[in-house]
């Protein structure tokens, strides 16, 4: 027999565990699917956190799932493969499970620019985001991996940080950035170096250089780079829910709780918007979780008032 619940969660992340927490302490029967596969998991420790800054992302995930079960939310390590009609979930293992409203915090994937050393550094000297990390690298030799013309705002962000940052701007032409980019560049003392990068330099497991592929290698302590941020949207689409298309990707169109066009559906976390860091991320479950709250209590209490 299938299994129902009230409440699907699908991803284990910060908005997932945050959304089952509010869920389960309003005793509804909820359901948490998690694929084990966080978006931070190459970091070490995780910052900007209120009361929970420098703590290890699998640490802070461990007390969240400590957390939900106390409140008797269950939790499976699968995946969820598909959603049919009347929110039939199956997952992985080929357990069919069906909830009267679904959660969705799958999150997203990034795709690191395919330079020798970037995806073995991530998370230690090669970073993304100066807010979760700029503080612990602060005054150090930064250089910028640019992956698109959006790469001059993270250049001009780090140097916040550091006065001493170099934008490589590797596979993007120098022609194709802005006059006013340019500009600002200047004024905040970003070196500007064209050509393509080779590889990152490693020596005794520290970051030493950006090496070109012309062979010229600049000194370099810390590289910041945006990664190509890939949605985990696809049971969304399939929902039929409404996306909007971002510089960074597609999103669901969501109301300020994350309900999306689709009548039962929310999302949160990264699933909503590639800027959700894990404080945000945890505030958007919050929301859908007592959203959804609300919408089952008074769904009930309208069929049994026959309204």
């Amino acid at each position: 027999m299938t299994e129902t619940y009230e409440v699907i969660v699908i991803g284990g992340g910060a908005a997932g565990l945050s959304a089952a927490l509010v869920l389960g302490r309003s005793r509804r029967r909820t359901l948490v699917v998690d694929a084990g596969e966080p978006r931070n998991a190459p970091a070490a420790h995780m910052q900007g956190f209120l009361t929970r800054d420098g703590m290890p992302p699998a640490e802070f995930l461990a007390l969240g799932r400590e957390e939900i079960e106390r409140y008797g939310v269950e939790l499976v390590r699968d995946r969820v493969v598909e959603v049919a009609e009347g929110f039939a979930v199956t997952l992985a293992s080929g357990r069919v499970l069906r909830a009267r409203r679904l959660v969705v915090a799958t999150g997203l994937k990034d795709e690191l620019p395919e330079v020798p050393g970037v995806a073995e550094r991530l998370g230690k000297d090669v970073l993304h985001c100066p807010y979760c990390h700029g503080w612990e690298v602060r005054d150090q030799a930064f250089g910028v991996l640019a992956t698109s013309t959006l790469s001059v705002h993270q250049a001009l962000m780090v140097s916040q940080w550091s006065k001493d940052v170099t934008l490589f701007l590797h596979e993007v032409a120098e022609a194709d950035l802005a006059d006013d980019d340019l500009r600002r560049l200047a004024a905040a003392g970003v070196e500007v170096v064209a050509g393509e990068v080779a590889e990152l330099v490693v020596t005794e497991d520290r970051l030493t250089a950006v090496r070109l592929k012309d062979g010229t290698a600049h000194a370099r302590e810390v590289v910041f780079t945006a990664p190509r941020a890939v949605p985990r949207s696809g049971l969304l689409e399939r929902l039929g829910a409404e996306l909007t298309e971002t510089p960074f990707g597609a999103y669901p169109v969501v109301d300020a709780t994350g309900q999306t066009s689709v009548p039962g559906v929310w999302a949160a976390g990264n699933a909503v918007g590639f800027g959700e860091q894990v404080i945000n991320a945890a505030a958007g479950g919050y929301r859908a979780g007592a959203a959804i709250n609300g919408d089952l209590l008074m769904a009930d209490l309208d069929a049994a008032a026959g309204v």
